[in-house]
């Protein structure tokens, strides 16, 4: 496991145990560190109409800004699988919102952080709150 991810991993992995995926039997669980060093966890719960279900990264980040953080430093998503699981393409973006290039993004199964990523890598060429700041509040309508 990487050395100072265990907190993360740790907090990731119990909230994965509490995933609700009873359709795709794929738990997992995901938890963001806030730029005030907390950290916020959470799962995927999954509903039968596909399309309305929570990725674990969307949990954890709701956590966070129920809890008033605006950014992360870094993201860890854990599930058991045999191949490092990273966000989805939609996740991605969320993480996007609160995070910028230079967030570390860590895939864990069972045993630990198996794959590092920056979310610039993962992202590449992201639309943010940046790309929002440029423009005025007229030409937005």
């Amino acid at each position: 496991m990487n050395k100072g991810k265990g907190d993360l991993f740790a907090a990731a992995w119990a909230a994965r145990a509490h995933a609700y995926a009873p359709y795709s039997g794929f738990a997992v669980g995901a938890a963001v560190r806030g730029a005030s060093g907390a950290i916020y966890a959470g799962c995927n719960v999954e509903n039968a109409a596909y399309p309305v279900g929570t990725c674990a990264e969307a949990a954890a980040l709701s956590a966070a800004v129920a809890a008033g953080e605006t950014g992360i430093t870094e993201a860890l998503v854990a599930a058991d699988t045999a191949e490092p699981v990273t966000p989805c393409g939609a996740c991605r973006q969320r993480l996007r919102e609160f995070g910028g290039d230079e967030t570390a993004v860590f895939a864990a199964d069972g045993s630990g952080v198996k794959a590092t990523f920056s979310l610039g890598a993962l992202l590449p060429h992201s639309f943010g709150p940046r790309h929002l700041a440029t423009t005025s509040p007229e030409s937005r309508t």
